[in-house]
């Protein structure tokens, strides 16, 4: 974070090859604005009206491939991803809806009942770093549409190939990760919630030795007994316990949950109409004490090796960051970026905002995952904002002499967001990402006005 904007851009898109370097210059441009003021549309940004015809230009030059915009924001992610021994790789799905008309006969359905509701598909993965407990950034996304007339299409999946399936997406989306880490994906650890729960995506993964931990949809059939998997592992000994909190979501309140932990080897079959060998797995189980309704259980499937309680308190705390994806979706989506409330009159001319987006979106979760981990709010600002940057912030929001040594994150956390207008009016002690860029832009800008001043004091 210490980056400026244009400083990110430039290492995120400053290499893109789109086959004139004029077309590169104006996409670091934009999305260094765009990344100024996440959620503001193109038209609202500081441009001149030369700026911003050359961005429209940019955004309508059908010339231009969003895939080749996002595999370079990938190529980023990955030169990132080689100072870290052991990556999380946080999967999931997400729909963007578009309610405008120019879209709507180039889009198509999304989950939603109603027939008019146009959507775009994304299956993202985000990169996390677990010993530096650090978002690194996008490894994969991909965007596809359903085809409108193919609603009611799910009664015949199982007549429908594997390959031709919506399903696909999971092994897809590994196939194209590993082509990019090469060797380097041994230490990448996919982590995906139970729609990944397929046979043929199990199998994929233990074929090619890529390791993973899926939540666990479904009891399979397991060559250890002539029983299920649920089963099986409901009458294994508990080997300890764990404390998680379960945050506020929706009309759910916040708890902390003790959860009973159990583990064992285990061999899945393959399903009775399909054919195949068993896979070699192991289980690790997590079930709320003292609580009959709405108890957290987890049944997770892993390539680990789980041989004691530690390794099974090591995979738990994996699946524990799955949440970031979603919110990062939601920062994506909704909260930060606002991709939704984009009006593009062509679908092209959408997934090329839509992709620059998707990568300002995960600096945005960098400072909204400050709050979510104790650990990191403990940890010196250094690390985020320079000396100077940190002393003005200071400055701004404190009415005492500056400290010996920099605060800590949680300390930025709060100034920050209360430098861009956060009251905690809820008292949830959370500000939203909008909250939290407004106050990194203002400091920013407190930041570049102490600079001007200093170096005209010196010309004087």
């Amino acid at each position: 974070m210490k980056q400026t904007s244009f400083e990110w851009a430039q290492a995120s898109f400053g290499h893109v090859n789109l086959n004139d370097p004029r077309r590169t210059k104006r996409l670091v441009s934009l999305a260094s604005s765009l990344a100024k003021q996440p959620g503001v549309s193109v038209a609202k940004l500081n441009y001149s009206p030369s700026e911003m015809e050359g961005a429209y230009r940019f955004i309508r030059n059908d010339s231009i491939q969003a895939t080749d915009i996002a595999d370079a924001g990938f190529q980023t992610t990955i030169q990132k991803a080689k100072e870290h021994d052991l990556l999380l790789a946080l999967e999931d799905s997400t729909t963007l809806y578009f309610s405008h008309v120019s879209v709507e006969e180039e889009l198509g359905h999304g989950n939603r009942k109603r027939s008019k509701d146009r959507a775009l598909i994304a299956h993202s993965i985000l990169l996390f770093a677990p010993n530096s407990q650090s978002v690194i950034g996008l490894a994969e996304q991909r965007l596809w549409t359903r085809n409108i007339n193919s609603r009611g299409q799910k009664a015949q999946r199982a007549v429908r190939a594997y390959e031709d399936k919506e399903s696909y997406k999971w092994e897809l989306a590994s196939r194209n990760m590993a082509e990019r880490f090469g060797s380097e994906m041994s230490k990448v650890l996919s982590v995906c919630d139970r729609e990944a729960d397929l046979y043929e995506y199990l199998s994929y993964k233990s074929v090619h030795n890529q390791r993973f931990v899926v939540r666990s949809m479904q009891s399979r059939y397991i060559e250890e007994c002539s029983e299920k998997l649920y089963d099986y592992v409901s009458r294994l000994k508990p080997a300890g316990g764990k404390r998680i909190h379960i945050p506020q979501r929706g009309g759910r309140k916040s708890r902390v949950a003790e959860l009973e932990i159990t583990y064992a080897p285990v061999t899945v079959r393959a399903p009775a109409k399909k054919t195949g060998e068993g896979i070699s797995l192991y289980y690790v189980g997590c079930t709320e004490r003292g609580r009959e309704e709405d108890k957290l259980t987890w049944h997770l499937l892993t390539s680990e090796t789980i041989t004691n309680a530690a390794d099974a308190h090591r995979i738990i705390s994996y699946y524990e960051r799955r949440w970031l994806v979603e919110d990062y979706h939601k920062t994506w989506k909704t909260e930060g970026t606002n991709v939704e409330s984009l009006r593009m009159q062509t679908q092209n001319n959408l997934e090329r905002m839509i992709t620059i987006l998707a990568f300002i979106a995960t600096r945005l979760l960098e400072l909204r995952f400050i709050k979510e981990n104790k650990e990191l709010a403990r940890r010196s600002c250094e690390g985020t904002l320079s000396n100077r940057a940190w002393k003005l912030l200071w400055l701004k929001q404190e009415s005492r002499e500056l400290p010996a040594t920099a605060p800590d994150m949680d300390w930025l956390y709060k100034n920050l967001a209360t430098l861009g207008g956060w009251k905690d009016t809820k008292r949830t002690g959370r500000a939203s990402v909008k909250v939290l860029w407004e106050g990194w832009f203002r400091l920013q800008t407190i930041l570049e006005g102490y600079e001007l001043a200093k170096s005209l004091e010196s010309d004087l």
